[in-house]
């Protein structure tokens, strides 16, 4: 049961129409679960810092490493939204979520996020050593609060069963 419907882009009040620009002008689109998000523009900032994070992790991950990383824990917390999102992502580039051969980092990075799963309990010694190795202090900081935003992304969605975007319709995961 939808508890809180996204907001219509002509009901916006002027801090929301700001918020509202500045994803459009970013994205091209804002999304029904930042249009949710838009009913409390303050939260909508903190949870936009997303993308922030996201970007400067891509230069030592690379994409394609953030975005399974993303759907390890999407597909986890069983996000329609999120799951559905990282899965348009990864089949548009030729990547199919479910049978892919991931590389050793990418597999590093899958352990990690299985983490976020179990209550943030139980890290892989090993896995964690092994991303410590390649990655500063700094880096490692960045992926566990990306980790965090992106479980509350799921939650978010999970909780108050923001609709799935028209967009993603085609790229749900069939049964």
């Amino acid at each position: 049961m939808q508890l809180i419907e996204p907001l219509s882009p002509d009901a916006l009040t002027p801090r929301q129409q700001v918020s509202y620009d500045a994803k459009i002008a970013r994205d091209g689109r804002v999304t029904n679960m930042q249009r949710t998000l838009l009913h409390a523009p303050e939260a909508f900032d903190a949870y936009i810092e997303w993308y922030k994070l996201r970007d400067l992790l891509i230069p030592a991950f690379g994409e394609r490493a953030v975005w399974i990383f993303c759907h390890t824990i999407s597909a986890g917390t069983d996000c329609l939204v999120c799951s559905t999102f990282f899965r348009r992502l990864l089949i548009d580039k030729g990547i199919p979520p479910e049978a892919f051969v991931p590389t050793e980092e990418e597999q590093l990075l899958q352990s990690l996020a299985r983490t976020f799963l179990a209550n943030g309990h139980g890290v892989d010694a090993d896995a964690w050593r092994r991303l410590a190795e390649r990655h500063d202090t700094r880096t490692l900081v960045l992926l566990i609060a990306f980790g965090g935003l992106m479980v509350a992304n799921n939650l978010f969605n999970n909780l108050l069963d923001v609709p799935l975007d028209e967009y993603l319709y085609d790229y749900r995961k069939t049964a």
